[in-house]
């Protein structure tokens, strides 16, 4: 089951990608899922595919982690897709009872999936290709200026970077929670969807508890490092932006600005 989460996973492949800076894989994707956010044209969900797949290519990742990655998502994009297909209203083109399915609704359903699978593409090549703690180190840099206004911005970074890295984590202990009742001859998978769903909520309370001892556990270890409240700490390792990440962030910073004038163009 963890293997089917991709946030808070890192996967080694000395590709291109993960020699770029965090600050500059940061910007670049929060200014590409904004773009993302904007699609409008045919073209322009074609450009950002391409680019995606891309930066799949150039990440070097096995394909296998992003499909993955989507199945726990699966439900709500086809959900999402036959929402938009019923309920707005066009030209019918199949009908029973009161459902009709419209050609307005198919269109837009899949629009809002591909945008939908995009952007957690887009982000999955984020956590894929970065540490969990060089993603932290450049979001504090980023948020560096905050902290004159008084903004803890090293506990704020490391609180996100934690957050992340635990949700496989969490996964892997109702992983073992699910096994482990299996093992006593109660297995959810025989159940139906109601019968699982009813099932799931005695687990929380084993789920809250390890992960409420996790948490103690880590920030004991955090105050026996001495690591305080952050400020002024240093870091072995100094980021320094090369010339590749020039490269990148022109390259986002042109695919942001085509897919805005393919909005502008069509408005």
């Amino acid at each position: 089951m963890a293997d089917s989460v991709l946030v808070g996973q890192y996967v080694e492949t000395h590709s291109i990608v993960h020699r770029l800076d965090p600050r500059t894989k940061l910007v670049s994707i929060v200014m590409l899922m904004l773009s993302f956010m904007m699609l409008g044209t045919g073209l322009s969900y074609v450009v950002a595919t391409f680019f995606v797949l891309g930066l799949l290519l150039l990440s070097k990742v096995p394909v296998h982690f992003f499909w993955r990655g989507l199945r726990p998502v699966l439900f709500i994009l086809l959900f999402t897709f036959v929402y938009n297909a019923v309920f707005t209203k066009g030209t019918i083109l199949w009908s029973w009872f009161f459902i009709e399915v419209t050609e307005e609704g198919l269109r837009i359903g899949l629009r809002f999936v591909w945008r939908i699978i995009l952007l957690i593409l887009l982000a999955s090549i984020l956590t894929l290709t970065t540490k969990p703690l060089d993603l932290a180190y450049g979001l504090e840099k980023l948020l560096a200026p905050l902290s004159k206004l008084g903004v803890p911005v090293e506990q704020f970074s490391l609180m996100i970077v934690i957050a992340i890295r635990f949700i496989p984590t969490i996964k892997e202990e109702l992983d073992r929670i699910l096994l482990a009742q299996k093992a006593r001859g109660y297995d959810l998978t025989v159940l139906s969807l109601p019968k699982r769903i009813y099932a799931y909520i005695p687990i929380i309370i084993p789920l809250l508890f390890t992960t409420i001892q996790r948490a103690e556990q880590l920030s004991y270890a955090i105050d026996a490092r001495a690591y305080g409240n952050g400020k002024g700490r240093t870091s072995f390792k100094r980021l320094q932006f090369q010339q590749i990440d020039y490269l990148a962030g022109g390259a986002a910073l042109l695919i942001a600005v085509i897919l805005l004038c393919l909005k502008i163009g069509k408005v």
